[in-house]
């Protein structure tokens, strides 16, 4: 099959992380895949081949005519078989380049959040239930992600099913981390964005600093609120006991070297770092947000109710103080079995065939 992904940016987020590891393991599989994002970006994303980019600018996605056009020129060119927008203003780019540029190919789009958390007034839900009812395929990263779409926009029903998201234990020119062993490390992975609730995190970590300095908190990831959290940080005197890290292609050496990882989040889809926390032997204590529930249980993690910081605190000190070695090689076994990118893309390839044939 020939495949085209659509990516919002080349960042290092999420949805096109997984999309290009997806797109290689297809590639490994014999099929023809090209990815394009819509704007532009400096992240070396985990795809061996170019990644050409529409140029376009996010105050434009509602009327960007010539963004639309130079899609529709790059699938003139590709012919893809099938075409799958991932997350955010990709399926905007999709819907409408097809519509006003009549091509046929179908479209699946990848629901990788929690679409409620985005519905903020009946423009916005109109629109979005009108880009929705023309694709051909919606793929939910969680049963909580899928349920939730169907909740908002009830349209979607008959055209959605999930396949989770998936990771790759993979190897980069990266040397092994060490963090001193001196202290307790807690690390975080996420962009510095609304959704990964870096306020809260910073009143978990203040409360925990207030019952032992030794903690020192690893912030993975980059964004437009990185300045505030940092500012944040130094009125409370904390910047002595955070380091912050950006353009870490490859997480897992780092979260490998830390004692703990920490995800207080507002919203989540099915969060690959926790499953790569778990695929690295590395505990974790998580807010029971979107679909992470499927994945952290009382088997694999510490899962604490949204908002619950006395709780937050009280999971991380116990994992801390006496770290759960059936839980955490459940939890591991769990990753091997069920969420590795090489049997995830069995699973697209076959959504891909049902809706082409």
């Amino acid at each position: 099959m020939r495949i085209l992904q659509i990516i919002q940016q080349k960042q290092y987020r999420g949805a096109e992380i997984f999309a290009c590891q997806l797109s290689s393991h297809l590639i490994n599989l014999g099929h023809k895949v090209e990815i394009v994002s819509i704007y532009d970006g400096n992240a070396l994303l985990p795809f061996k081949n170019k990644i050409p980019t529409l140029s376009s600018q996010d105050s434009n996605r509602y009327h960007d005519l010539q963004g639309w056009k130079k899609l529709a020129d790059i699938i003139e060119g590709f012919k893809p078989d099938i075409i799958q927008a991932n997350a955010a203003d990709t399926l905007k780019y999709a819907v409408f380049s097809k519509l006003i540029y009549k091509w046929k190919i179908p479209i699946v789009y990848r629901n990788a959040s929690t679409t409620s958390y985005y519905i903020k007034n009946q423009f916005s839900k109109f629109i979005n239930s009108f880009l929705l009812r023309n694709v051909d395929r919606i793929i939910s990263v969680s049963q909580a992600s899928k349920k939730d779409l169907n909740s908002v926009f009830p349209l979607t029903k008959n055209k959605s099913l999930v396949v989770p998201i998936g990771i790759d234990p993979i190897k980069t020119e990266e040397t092994d981390i060490a963090f001193s062993t001196k202290r307790l490390n807690i690390i975080h992975v996420g962009s510095f964005t609304r959704e990964k609730n870096h306020k809260g995190l910073l009143s978990i970590f203040k409360k925990l600093n207030a019952l032992n300095q030794n903690y020192f908190l690893h912030l993975i990831g980059e964004g437009p609120l990185r300045n505030i959290m940092e500012e944040d940080l130094r009125q409370l005197d904390l910047l002595d006991s955070v380091k912050f890290y950006e353009g870490i292609r490859n997480p897992l050496p780092y979260i490998s070297a830390a004692d703990i990882l920490v995800l207080p989040s507002n919203i989540e889809g099915l969060p690959a770092v926790l499953l790569e926390s778990m695929f690295c032997k590395t505990p974790v204590v998580a807010y029971n947000v979107g679909g992470i529930s499927e994945i952290v249980t009382s088997q694999t993690g510490n899962l604490i109710e949204k908002g619950d910081e006395a709780g937050f605190v009280k999971a991380v000190l116990e994992t801390l103080e006496n770290p759960n070695l059936e839980q955490i090689e459940a939890a591991h076994q769990m990753v091997l079995k069920e969420y590795m990118n090489e049997e995830i893309a069995l699973k697209f390839v076959e959504v891909y065939k049902a809706v082409t044939k």
